[in-house]
Order: structure tokens, then C-alpha cells, then sequence
């Protein structure tokens, strides 16, 4: 299991249910590395997208504890538990966790790779990612820097140390 997510200066990662910033280099990159593969997300982050339905050309698992929660054309899991018979389905295929943060939070430790794009610039947010630099078990491993409109940004990889 990997993870993608885009962060702030702080390591923010949202605010009232959005993203902290729109940087469409970011989205494309998502866009790339996610198509026809597995999201995992909580129902919140599922219904910050456009019409709130799922993406297209990517398998959805929506993790909520309602269990009288309905969207179509996505797995619903109510538990942890459940996650992993959903993804048995889906063999050969990458499973990205994609938020939001108590998402990010439970998942971690199971994740391998995490694609990150760092934003150099702070932003008022409600919702936060996990600081890898500061974490043992994770490093560094590629970074590139771009710029969009006066936002400067990098794609960062970091791999879980065996």
C-alpha cells in the first residue's frame, strides 16, 4: 500500500473539508500516478470531489463507520478489518490511500512508498499529514522542484526503511 497526498510548510493538508491550495501540475501528478489503480479514503475526502462522486478510471474503497452510508460505484469498508478482503480483489493493481487525515493516520504504518508534493507556503489549515521528515522509518528518496504561478512546489518520494 502507498500513499499520496499534497502538504503545506506545516505538513497541512486541508481546511473545512478542501484543499489548501489548487496547484494543477499537483493534480496532474495525482491524476498520473493514481489511474487505473486502488483509492482509499474516508467518505469526507470522497465527497470533496467534483459532484462528490468517485474518479474516473480508479477503483474506490471508502472507509466510514456509518454504516447507513451509500455512493455509487464505490466498496464501502465500515472497519479497518474489512479493508483488506475488499482490496483482495483487486491484486496486481496499486492501492494509493488518498485522506483524509484520520485515513492517513490509520494507514500509515502499512504503506510503503508515500508521493508527496511539499507547497513552500503556509496555509490556514484544519487537517494535517504526519511530518516524515521527522519520522526514523521513513526517507527521503527523489525530490523535484517546480513552480506554478508564483506557488514554488516539490513531487518528494519517501520509502518505508525495511
Amino acid at each position: 500500500m502507498n500513499l499520496i497526498v499534497a502538504v503545506d510548510e506545516q505538513w497541512g493538508i486541508g481546511k473545512e473539508g478542501d484543499l489548501l491550495c489548487r496547484i494543477s501540475g499537483d493534480m496532474k501528478r495525482f491524476r498520473i500516478i493514481t489511474s487505473g489503480n486502488v483509492l482509499v479514503l474516508g467518505r469526507k475526502t470522497l465527497e470533496s470531489f467534483p459532484n462528490k462522486k468517485p474518479l474516473p478510471n480508479r477503483e474506490h474503497i471508502v472507509l466510514t463507520k456509518n454504516p447507513k452510508y451509500s455512493a455509487e460505484g464505490v466498496i464501502l469498508c465500515h472497519s479497518l478489518e474489512e479493508l483488506p478482503l475488499a482490496l483482495e480483489r483487486f491484486e496486481g493493481k496499486e492501492v494509493f490511500v488518498a485522506g483524509g487525515e484520520s485515513i492517513y493516520q490509520q494507514l500509515l504504518p502499512f504503506c510503503e512508498k508515500a508521493y508527496v508534493t511539499k507547497i513552500y507556503a503556509t496555509f490556514p489549515a484544519d487537517t494535517s499529514f504526519p511530518n516524515l521528515d521527522l519520522l526514523p522509518e521513513w526517507e527521503l528518496i527523489e525530490e523535484e522542484a517546480h513552480e506554478e504561478n508564483g506557488i514554488k512546489f516539490s513531487f518528494v518520494l519517501y520509502h518505508k526503511k525495511k
